[in-house]
């Protein structure tokens, strides 16, 4: 199994809310657990004996090539740590493969106590906005930042996909993440209200 976890900047202790499952009920939910940053070694071996490829951010961004950058910019292009809460943000995708799919661990940031509508899914999506997958959210989960998993289906090939959060009112802006599932690097693109075509990105 290889896992990499990715934590954009603005994350806090996260707690999950019981009471969630996936549609149809059929996931555990193994992920309400507080969600902390870590630090792994690649070097070191993991329990089966094969080289760990978790992959942690602190506060910063991996570029992919073995450097660091900042997140937070003044280009609109990356966000820092001015948030509309009115939009479910994302705030970390942590992934692992077990095999053929992949299992996405989503946290999300929303006023859902602020206002009628509240964070009522996370999507998914290849670079053209097809959508690879979801994860629906059943009830408001108030002020802080909760995450929540689902195994979803990437098709061969696949190397960069973008992470969204919905909420019931203001549809796909804020915070959004593309994250690169062959070296783990991760950008955040602040989108807006509007949600942002990925059509012409890359990881």
């Amino acid at each position: 199994m290889r896992r990499r976890t990715l934590l954009s900047a603005f994350s806090a202790s996260v707690a999950g809310l019981a009471g969630c499952t996936s549609p149809g009920g059929t996931e555990p939910m193994t992920d309400e657990r507080e969600t902390t940053e870590t630090t792994s070694d690649p070097d070191e071996p993991t329990t089966a004996g094969e080289p760990s490829t978790s992959t942690t951010t602190d506060g910063r961004a991996s570029d992919g090539d073995g450097g660091d950058r900042d997140t937070a910019t003044t280009d609109g292009d990356t966000v820092g740590t001015d948030l509309d809460r009115r939009e479910a943000n994302v705030m970390a995708v942590e992934f692992e493969q077990p095999g053929s799919d992949h299992r996405f661990s989503v946290t999300l940031y929303h006023d859902d106590a602020g206002e009628d509508g509240y964070a009522n899914w996370w999507v998914i999506e290849a670079l053209d906005g097809s959508e690879l997958g979801r994860r629906k959210l059943l009830h408001a989960h108030g002020t802080q930042e909760f995450t929540r998993s689902e195994t979803i289906t990437i098709p061969e090939g696949t190397a960069c996909v973008v992470v969204r959060g919905h909420d019931q009112t203001h549809g796909y802006g804020g915070r959004a993440m593309l994250v690169n599932l062959d070296t783990g690097a991760t950008r955040t693109v602040n989108q807006g209200a509007e949600p942002r075509s990925f059509a012409d990105a890359d990881c």
